[in-house]
């Protein structure tokens, strides 16, 4: 497995952060929102789209 770096965890930290917050919001909108950016970005990445744009 490879060794996140420390910058990698920063930023994995402020994404849990961010879903912390909006968990805690109990917003429903923001809630199904999140989880809907999440599963889309999850699909684009998986896909390899993200490749192909800046790759």
């Amino acid at each position: 497995m490879r060794r996140r770096g420390l910058v990698s965890n920063l930023y994995r930290a402020a994404r849990m952060a961010n879903d912390v917050s909006t968990l805690a919001s109990g917003n429903p909108h923001r809630i199904a929102r999140r989880a809907r950016n999440k599963i889309i970005g999850r699909a684009v990445a998986r896909a390899g789209l993200w490749r192909l744009l800046w790759g």
